[in-house]
Parts: structure tokens; sequence; C-alpha cells
């Protein structure tokens, strides 16, 4: 049995897509007999409908981290609409463009781009498909880089601890650009 987490109008931030979003209405689903629903979804306005576990309150988004190592984010080929086949050839996987799968489906969350944007330099956006797609674990190797720089400073050379401290600087810039 579930009951409601969130309320109709509460803003909440949507995991899966990045973003604050108002919920529009509170979709309980209901089995026969039963005197609580089964489910509770809400629909936020973005093309589906979320689960609990993916939205965060105002008040539990300032107290929580998001853990880069709990993501993942993968590369997945979306269908070039806008092309055919053969007017593509020239691009790195004709007929196809990347998109970056950011929630848990296959469908849920992420980044896609503008076709005139693909269009215009293929290459380099397969290469920012794929270090979007790798962030996630690049943030991990910088805490890693981070805590091993400052429980061994003696024993790491100058170098080292200047790319810990730029390291840092890097996660602080990310949370001080987080959503409002």
């Amino acid at each position: 049995m579930a009951k409601a987490q969130f309320h109709k109008n509460q803003r909440v931030y949507v995991r899966p897509v990045g973003t604050w979003a108002i919920i529009e209405r509170v979709v309980p689903h209901w089995v026969k007999d039963v005197d609580e629903p089964l489910r509770v979804f809400y629909d936020v306005g973005l093309g589906r409908d979320f689960h609990a576990d993916e939205l965060q309150t105002e008040q539990s988004a300032e107290l929580t981290e998001i853990d880069p190592a709990m993501e993942e984010w993968r590369v997945v080929r979306a269908a070039n609409k806008w092309r055919s086949v053969e007017e593509c050839a020239g691009h790195p996987v004709p007929g196809t463009y990347p998109v970056i799968v950011t929630g848990s489906t296959k469908e849920g969350g992420g980044w896609r781009v503008p076709g005139v944007e693909y269009d215009l330099s293929p290459d380099r956006i397969e290469l920012q498909a794929r270090i979007m797609a790798a962030s996630p674990k690049f943030m991990v190797l910088l805490r890693r880089l981070i805590e091993y720089a400052e429980t061994n400073p003696e024993n790491l050379p100058e170098e080292l601890l200047v790319l810990a401290r730029d390291a840092r600087t890097v996660i602080e810039q990310t949370k001080n650009n987080a959503p409002s």
C-alpha cells in the first residue's frame, strides 16, 4: 500500500530531469477491493508520471547531496528524424544521434541535441555526449583525489596537491550552480 508523499501544487525537484517543477496531479493506482492505492505517481507536466523516489522537496533537496556514484548516465542512439541515412553518411553513426539518458528508465530524463547543432559538428557533439555520460564517474574520481590528498598531504608532491585543490574548486562550483 502507498500513501501520497507530495501534494498538488507542491514544488519539487525532479531528479531524472534535473529541474524543478510543480505537481499538477497526484495519480493513485487503485486495485479493486483495496482501501488504499497500490502506488502513487505524480504528474509534474514533463511528459510522464514520476514516482516519489524520483522527486525531492525543497527542504530535502537542500539537505541531501546527490551522490554521483549512484548515477548511471549512458549514451543511447536515437533515430535521426531530420535527415536520411544517405544524407548523413559522414556522421560517426549515420542515421542516429546521441542522447544522454540520466534517468533509471530507458526513455526517462536526459539531454538531447538540436538537429541543426548536430549537423554542424557531429564529432564535437559525440565527444560532448561521451563526456557528459562519464561526468558522474569524473565527480567520483575528483572526490577520491581530494580525499586522498587530505589524508596524505605530507607524502604527496606539490603538483598533486594543486590538482586536489583544483578538484575541490570544480566540485564547489557545481554545488553553487545548483538549480533554484
